[in-house]
C-alpha cells in the first residue's frame, strides 16, 4: 500500500469544500425560477434556457478544462474557476433581460463549474490516496459535495423571501468567495502529479483518448451517464415550480433540496464503500433504475409535504453516489494519468442530458402547462440507461492489465 502523502488531508479538505459550495449553489438555482421570471418579466423557458446553456457549457468545456488540469495545474484552474463563478453570479444579479441571464447564469457559471466540481475534485482526491482506499475516499468527497446544498438552498429561499432574489444572489457571491482557499488547498495535488506507475509515465494525451474511444465499456458508461444529468437537473430546476403549481409552501422546495443534500451524504459514502467491494457498473445501473422508479412513484400521486420530503430522502440516497463509481471505473480501466480528461469527456454526455432535463422540462411546461410528459420521459430513459450500464465491459486496458516497472 502506498504511503500517505503529507498533503493528503488538506487536499481532501479543499476538494470537498470546493465541490460542496460549487454544487450547493448550482443545485439551488431552481429556487430562483419564480422570483426571477416575475421580477424580470421573462418566461420559465427563458430562465431554464439560461440554466440549460450553463449545463451545455459545463459539459463542452469540461474535457478541455480537465486536460489543462492534468497537463498543467489543478490549482490555477480551480482558482480561475472560483473567480469566474463569482463574476457569473454578479452578472446574473444585475441582469435585466433573458440575454443577460444566459451570459451570467449560463455561459460564465457553466465555465466555472468545469473548474470547480466533481471531475477536478475527484482527480485531486484520487492522486492523494492509495488504490485500496480510493473508492471509499471518493465516496466521502462526493458526500461532502452535498453538504453545500444544506447551506445554499435554505439560505437562498430565506433571502429571497426576506429581501428578494438579487440579495440572495449576493449571498451566493459570498459563498463563491469562500471557494478560493479551497481551490488553493485541493491544488496541492499538483505536487504529486508525477507519482504514476511505470505504465502511465510515458502515456500521451493522444494515447489516452485512443484507448478511451476504443473501449466499448467506457462508451457505454458515458452514454448511460446522460440519464443522470437529465433526471437530476429536471428535479433541481423544476421541482420548486412544480410544488408551487400544486399549491405547496414555497419553502418546501428548498427543504426538499436540503433533504436530498443531507441524505446524499449517506448515499455517496455508501456507494463509495460498496464500490470497493462489488462491481461498480452493476451498482451504477441499479442507481439509474431505482431513481426512475422513485420518480414514477412520486409523480403518479398528488404531492403532499410528507410524500415530497420522503421523495427527497429517497432521491438523496441515489443522488451523487454515481460520482465515486464512475471515477472509480475510469481509474480502474485507464489509470490516473488523464483521469480528469476522461471523466470530463464522459461528463459531456451527462451535460447533454442536463440540457434536455432543464430546458426541455421548461419547454414542455410552457407548451403544455404540465410536467407529465417530462417526468414520464425521464423515467423511460432512465430504465433503458440502467439496463445498458449493467452490461458494460469493465476490463482494464492491456496497458493497465500488464503494467511495466516504474
Amino acid at each position: 500500500m502506498r504511503a500517505a502523502h503529507p498533503h493528503t488531508p488538506s487536499i481532501l479538505l479543499g476538494a470537498s469544500l470546493m465541490l460542496s459550495l460549487s454544487m450547493g449553489m448550482r443545485q439551488s438555482m431552481g429556487l430562483f425560477l419564480q422570483p426571477v421570471t416575475q421580477g424580470l418579466g421573462v418566461t420559465a423557458a427563458d430562465f431554464t434556457l439560461a440554466l440549460a446553456v450553463q449545463n451545455v457549457v459545463w459539459g463542452v468545456t469540461q474535457p478541455f478544462v480537465g486536460a489543462l488540469a492534468d497537463r498543467w495545474s489543478m490549482r490555477w484552474v480551480g482558482v480561475a474557476g472560483t473567480l469566474v463563478y463569482a463574476l457569473g453570479l454578479l452578472v446574473t444579479m444585475l441582469a435585466e433581460s433573458a440575454t443577460t441571464l444566459v451570459i451570467g447564469a449560463g455561459l460564465l457559471v457553466g465555465l466555472a463549474l468545469s473548474c470547480t466540481t466533481s471531475s477536478l475534485a475527484m482527480a485531486a482526491a484520487s492522486r492523494a490516496v492509495s488504490v485500496e482506499r480510493r473508492s471509499l475516499v471518493l465516496g466521502i468527497v462526493s458526500a461532502a459535495g452535498s453538504v453545500g446544498t444544506l447551506v445554499a438552498a435554505p439560505m437562498a429561499q430565506s433571502l429571497i423571501a426576506a429581501h428578494g432574489w438579487q440579495f440572495a444572489m449576493a449571498g451566493f457571491i459570498a459563498l463563491a468567495a469562500a471557494m478560493l482557499p479551497a481551490a488553493l488547498l485541493s491544488g496541492r495535488a499538483d505536487r504529486i502529479a508525477t507519482a504514476y506507475s511505470g505504465h502511465e509515465v510515458a502515456l500521451t494525451m493522444r494515447d489516452a483518448l485512443g484507448e478511451a474511444f476504443g473501449h466499448r465499456g467506457y462508451l457505454t458508461m458515458a452514454a448511460a451517464f446522460f440519464v443522470c444529468g437529465l433526471q437530476l437537473v429536471f428535479l433541481t430546476n423544476h421541482l420548486p415550480n412544480y410544488l408551487a403549481i400544486c399549491g405547496m409552501d414555497p419553502m418546501l422546495g428548498a427543504q426538499t433540496l436540503a433533504v436530498i443534500g443531507a441524505i446524499n451524504v449517506i448515499g455517496s459514502y455508501l456507494c463509495g464503500w460498496l464500490g470497493g467491494r462489488y462491481p461498480k457498473h452493476l451498482l451504477l445501473g441499479g442507481i439509474y433504475i431505482l431513481r426512475s422508479l422513485t420518480l414514477a412513484a412520486y409523480f403518479i400521486m398528488p404531492p403532499s409535504t410528507a410524500s415530497t420530503l420522503l421523495f427527497g430522502a429517497a432521491m438523496g440516497m441515489l443522488w451523487l453516489g454515481v460520482v465515486p463509481l464512475i471515477n472509480g471505473l475510469v481509474a480502474q480501466i485507464f489509470g490516473l494519468r488523464f483521469m480528469a480528461t476522461l471523466t470530463g469527456i464522459a461528463f459531456f454526455s451527462h451535460q447533454v442530458g442536463s440540457f434536455l432535463g432543464g430546458w426541455g422540462g421548461g419547454l414542455i411546461y410552457t407548451s403544455l402547462g404540465s410536467y407529465d410528459l417530462a417526468w414520464k420521459s425521464a423515467v423511460a430513459i432512465g430504465m433503458v440507461a440502467g439496463a445498458a450500464q449493467m452490461t458494460m465491459n469493465v476490463r482494464p486496458t492491456p496497458r493497465m492489465a500488464h503494467p511495466v516497472a516504474g
